[in-house]
């Protein structure tokens, strides 16, 4: 998966949106102005392309110990919400890089308020 890839996938949510409110490398993905996804293009560029991804806390512990050289405790995240996922060059394959994608999207949209929640499901897909 390319950045490309990458980018067109994260974009392909309903409601999402690309940012960078940090600075120029680090390519924020958004739902209803939560983050779901952060990649350093700096990092990507130089050959270490990874995602940060929101993950359930359980959930990101147990895929860290079944994947120790592929995700890892979210790089400057909060590590109990947030893991950090290498894209190539691993035992990943794209279908379970999407699938973590997924879940990270699904998790923030079920922490939106209710009005937000109604928001996004009248918005046009």
């Amino acid at each position: 998966m390319d950045i490309i890839q990458l980018r067109e996938y994260c974009l392909s949510f309903k409601g999402a949106t690309e940012d960078f409110p940090f600075n120029e490398d680090t390519l924020v993905f958004k739902v209803m102005g939560k983050m779901f996804a952060l990649v350093g293009l700096e990092k990507w560029e130089m050959g270490n392309p990874a995602i940060n991804l929101k993950c359930d806390p359980e959930k990101a512990i147990e895929l860290r110990e079944k994947y120790p050289e592929e995700i890892y405790a979210g790089y400057h995240m909060s590590k109990k919400h947030w893991n950090t996922v290498v894209i190539n060059g691993s035992q990943l394959t794209e279908k379970q890089i999407k699938h973590f994608i997924n879940h990270s999207y699904e998790l923030v949209v079920s922490k939106l308020t209710k009005k937000q929640k109604q928001e996004l499901k009248e918005m046009e897909s």
